[in-house]
């Protein structure tokens, strides 16, 4: 609780730091926090840094995550995002696409302000392995937020200095660029982030697992239907090197890792590596995790005046996976209700929640946790008492069979057979014995879902086979439909689904990236420019 008590202590001062300017880059001035009379202990240190796990997420973990991670890579249905999953968002869109860019920018600003004020306290007396801490920490930040852009926009301005570039005009850099950034970034912060940290702060190895994931991004980017050795070879290198020695281990059942007692304001899942650290509370306003407020189908379910998801559940190709792999049964429970499931976490007081909507949407269930009363007095309007993974260690199990497939059509590689099957065991899944390239597409697709990364993947693959992507989002169902449960069918259990006519919104080259926010170009014409290559040389460590 140490880590969360500071957290709140220095959202105040950071909330004063935003708000302060409206261009393009939101860039906050350095004032009386970032100026040289703060960040000189330990403890200023950490509290400084703590804002980084939650505050500035919130406007992407509020409403973008869903709409450009999840709606666009075809595993939402949700009348409030249809631009998103049709592949046509609008320029003018104020409400996500815009407060969603900037988020990332927030990010990097405050990750830039808080790097520069530890690097320049005056009279500091804080300790090296504390300064290298907070030092990793604004990296990884700032790599994470540079990740998400690239992904979703493509070539975007680097941002290295918030002071220096103030009055510079932005322009974009080439995606080559950006990810050489990222991926320095997070080499930085894997080299002087700890092995081991206070619960829920970033670690050594947390750097490694992101290392892991960008290193097989990146591999596709420009190499014409193959992907880099060197990059999957670094991959392999970095995921082997969590998985077998960051002391961490997957839970033992899935549905466990998104249940509050698990993975909340007071403690973080052990298959942790990365994950947003919210506060139960709704003041001050940015430290809460609203996920559930959007998505609990009911108001019932959250007993805190929101719970506005009920016209918002799964996409029709999900479910048509769950419905056609019922061994996946396990994992299907924990990432959607379908009719006459019971959960007896939410609604304790009367003895569960019985999921009785025949004819309606199947909802989410992921990170729906209840009430309050079913969190031991936790929580708020738009607060739930639950974290949100970034990185958990299941990925990276399915990583480093990846990166060993790299670009073979099969793989039956002893080790790379091992991770896979073990995330599959857990799900209560049939072992396989080879993997191919979209096996391993499909299982990371499933094992994370809504955990905010599903778009990334789809990039990932369009990077070295644009052709084989976008003919995967082309037999994406996306229309509405509803379900039933076959009465007296057990083990498994049945589903009579009505589909409306079959919709498909395929992606294409020209939608691959969001438009820039129209709001942002007025202000910043430059960004209509052609990208231009980054001066790393201006890059001081």
């Amino acid at each position: 609780m140490q880590f969360k008590f500071r957290l709140i202590a220095a959202v105040g001062a950071l909330m004063l730091m935003q708000g302060c300017s409206e261009d393009f880059l939101d860039r906050p001035p350095l004032d009386a926090l970032t100026s040289g009379n703060f960040y000189k202990t330990d403890d200023e240190i950490m509290a400084g840094t703590a804002p980084l796990y939650n505050i500035v997420w919130f406007d992407f973990n509020d409403k973008a995550n869903m709409s450009f991670q999840e709606a666009r890579a075809g595993n939402l249905n949700s009348n409030d995002r249809t631009a998103y999953i049709k592949h046509a968002i609008p320029s003018t869109d104020v409400n996500t696409l815009l407060p969603g860019y900037k988020s990332f920018y927030k990010i990097i600003a405050q990750s830039n302000n808080a790097y520069k004020a530890i690097k320049e306290a005056q009279g500091s007396t804080a300790s090296a392995a504390v300064k290298a801490q907070g030092l990793g920490e604004c990296r990884f930040m700032r790599a994470t937020a540079y990740y998400y852009l690239v992904t979703n926009w493509g070539a975007v301005p680097i941002v290295y200095d918030n002071v220096a570039q103030l009055n510079t005009p932005p322009v974009r850099n080439r995606i080559e660029d950006v990810w050489k950034l990222v991926i320095q970034d997070f080499r930085f912060a894997a080299e002087n982030l700890p092995a081991t940290a206070v619960q829920g702060r970033l670690t050594k190895y947390s750097a490694e697992g992101m290392l892991a994931r960008m290193y097989l991004m990146r591999s596709g980017l420009n190499q014409q239907g193959t992907r880099n050795q060197s990059d999957l070879d670094s991959a392999k290198y970095y995921a082997e090197s969590v998985i077998t020695k960051s002391g961490l281990s997957l839970a033992p059942t899935y549905a466990e890792l998104f249940e509050s007692a698990n993975h909340n304001a007071s403690k973080n899942n052990p298959e942790s590596l990365f994950s947003l650290q919210w506060m139960p509370v709704s003041n001050p306003w940015g430290v809460n995790n609203s996920f559930q407020a959007y998505f609990a189908y009911d108001a019932n379910i959250t007993g805190t005046g929101d719970g506005w998801g009920a016209a918002q559940g799964l996409s029709a190709d999900l479910v048509k996976y769950f419905t056609e792999n019922p061994a996946d049964s396990l994992r299907r429970k924990a990432i959607a209700m379908f009719d006459t499931d019971v959960y007896p976490n939410i609604q304790k007081g009367t003895g569960g929640l019985k999921y009785n909507r025949p004819e309606a949407l199947s909802a989410i269930k992921k990170y729906i946790i209840g009430s309050p009363a079913d969190n031991g007095g936790l929580g708020g309007f738009m607060a739930a008492n639950i974290n949100s993974y970034m990185l958990r260690l299941a990925e990276v199990y399915l990583i480093y069979a990846d990166a060993v497939l790299g670009n073979s059509a099969t793989t039956s590689d002893a080790k790379a057979l091992e991770y896979f099957n073990a995330v599959r065991k857990r799900a209560g899944m049939p072992a396989k014995t080879s993997l191919t390239f979209e096996d391993i597409f499909k299982e990371r697709r499933i094992e994370t879902v809504f955990e905010g990364n599903s778009w990334n993947e789809v990039v990932r693959w369009y990077y070295f086979n644009p052709a084989k992507a976008i003919a995967y989002t082309a037999a994406q169902h996306k229309e509405n439909y509803t379900m039933s449960y076959t009465a007296g069918s057990l083990r498994p259990k049945k589903y009579s689904v009505t589909y409306s006519p079959a919709e498909y919104y395929p992606l294409t080259d020209a939608t691959l990236y969001l438009p820039f926010p129209e709001g942002e170009i007025v202000n910043a014409p430059s960004l209509k420019d052609e990208p231009v290559a980054f001066d790393f040389s201006k890059l001081v460590d």
